[in-house]
């Protein structure tokens, strides 16, 4: 009979392996998406230093010249959406919704705009930057977003079962932290994946239990359906809002919206203003909305105030949550952490590279783990080979995959029609093709040259720029700090990746001497039994 820790054993190695490369995707797009709004700066080079929001009058100006322009671009639209920058990012998105259009769209050259900080419109490429990243991360991609939505649940207490198991599995797993045998094989990946465990344990079990917190709701919706015949009416009880008003076919001009801002500013305090949401522009009807930016505060609050568009008058007053909504707000901020500052960026940022080597690591020491106890390990069975095939296209091809899209963001034509669905496809596509070259290629060669592959391309992307004329040098005369940042972190990662293949390419596996165990019947008759 196994013990209690060693049942435990089991249970984290297949949790962890079934869903592993599920948990892979999820764990390295939402890593990479806590420099959301810095990628999306450096996909849209159109945009320059000086349409970054500094303070209220650059919001006042971006706001009044993104009203101006959708008044003139589309005046019957059923409403207008306006989003403001934080402090890193740069440029306003005004976006509008024709009427008996469905309500959600992704902003394209057909529905949107952007404003620069001269409060007049700009000619930016159309692409989804780091926001396809945050969305990817729990709405995978061509497949519906509640059914990604249920797999990454799913996939997510898997995690919090597996890290729960390894802590109670390894009860040395604090002084292992200290502990790293380079070139030992299974003994080395083992090192190497309780390394970036504990590194980060706090922000691991954090960040996925928190994860399933985002998405209670959907997963545990019994709560709710027992005090409410429809959730909606919970929803609209934790945050109550102003009915929307019934469109009045009647032209009206919008009132000045610099005193609303004004007024919100007032009754806030503090913070940014993050977004506007007006009703039936140009029309009796009209209302704007305007809400908070969520990086003021650690809770994901959404504190908005409604106004009478004719009128400037506010129709509500602000929301103060109870304690059981305040909790749940806490915990979304904490998983998304659009809160931090730039220091604590770096660290939610590091950790979910630990986690993400952590969940990488463990994917390898299961095929480094059993190889050696294979019958014949030079021939493997179809189902070792499938997950070795797998490793090698999720840990290394993934991560190129993901390069090729900044390198489609550089490479198409500016003007292309939907090209923001190119760039993810290419993701896609190169990442579907490190899946076929790892089935041609043997494991060594295919870890090398895939690790390889997406060391070059990081490493030539700010070279790339260079030349261009719109690198390094550049963004350090413009003083544009977030770009020149962005650089030097491709090449910081590419020298990364080029270290892991080289690494890989010079391994020479130890040889294990086999312990043969005589069977029985033989052993007694060497005893002369």
């Amino acid at each position: 009979m196994k013990g209690f820790r060693q049942t435990q054993s089991s249970v984290h190695t297949w949790t962890g392996l079934l869903v592993g490369w599920v948990l892979f995707l999820i764990f390295i797009n939402g890593t990479v998406a806590y420099w959301r709004e810095e990628i999306s700066r450096w996909m849209r080079p159109e945009l320059a230093v000086t349409d970054m929001v500094r303070g209220p009058d650059d919001e006042t100006r971006m706001v009044e010249g993104a009203i101006a322009a959708l008044s003139s671009r589309a005046p019957d639209a059923a409403n207008w959406s306006i989003t403001l920058p934080s402090e890193r990012g740069a440029g306003t998105l005004a976006v509008w919704q024709e009427r008996g259009q469905a309500r959600f769209r992704w902003p394209d050259a057909h529905n949107s705009l952007w404003i620069g900080g001269e409060g007049q419109p700009v000619a930016v490429r159309e692409t989804r930057g780091g926001d396809f990243f945050y969305r990817v991360h729990f709405d995978l991609h061509y497949m519906p977003v509640i059914w990604a939505r249920w797999l990454v649940g799913f996939c997510a207490m898997f995690m919090l079962v597996a890290i729960v198991t390894g802590i109670i599995t390894h009860k040395k797993i604090f002084r292992d932290f200290f502990t790293f045998r380079p070139g030992k094989g299974q003994r080395s990946w083992l090192d190497g994946h309780n390394a970036t465990a504990v590194l980060a344990l706090p922000f691991h079990l954090m960040i996925t239990y928190t994860g399933l917190i985002t998405l209670m709701t959907l997963y545990m919706p019994w709560g709710l359906l027992a005090n409410f015949s429809d959730p909606q009416a919970a929803y609209a009880e934790l945050q109550p809002q102003v009915p929307e008003a019934a469109y009045a076919a009647s032209p009206t001009p919008l009132a000045p919206i610099a005193p609303m801002l004004a007024e919100v500013r007032r009754v806030w305090g503090e913070g940014r203003i993050g977004y506007l949401w007006i009703s039936n522009p140009g029309d009796a009807s009209a209302q704007v909305t305007i809400a908070r930016h969520p990086s003021h505060n650690i809770a994901a609050d959404s504190a908005t105030i409604i106004f009478d568009g004719v009128s400037g008058r506010a129709l509500n007053s602000p929301i103060i949550d109870g304690p059981g909504e305040t909790a749940r707000q806490v915990m979304i901020g904490l998983h998304a952490g659009r809160f931090a500052p730039t220091l604590l960026r770096w660290f939610y940022f590091l950790s979910g590279l630990a986690g993400t080597a952590m969940v990488g690591t463990g994917l390898v020491m299961w095929t480094a783990k059993r190889r050696d106890k294979l019958p014949d390990p030079a021939k493997p069975p179809f189902g070792f080979r499938l997950v070795e095939r797998l490793n090698i296209a999720t840990v290394a091809g993934l991560p190129a995959g993901m390069v090729a899209m900044f390198w489609a963001n550089r490479l198409l034509p500016v003007g292309m029609e939907g090209r923001w669905h190119a760039e993810v496809q290419t993701l896609f596509i190169l990442w579907g093709l490190c899946f076929i070259h790892a089935c041609l290629r043997p494991a060594k060669r295919g870890w090398v040259e895939q690790f390889g592959l997406g060391a070059l391309l990081l490493l030539g992307l700010p070279l790339f720029d260079q030349v261009r004329g719109a690198g390094l040098w550049q963004h350090l005369m413009a003083g544009d700090g977030t770009r020149m940042a962005a650089d030097l972190l491709l090449l910081a990662l590419g020298l990364t990746l080029a270290a892991i293949a080289i690494k890989v390419y010079r391994h020479k596996p130890r040889i294990v001497a086999r312990k043969v165990r005589p069977n029985r019947e033989a052993a007694l008759a060497v005893a002369g039994e």
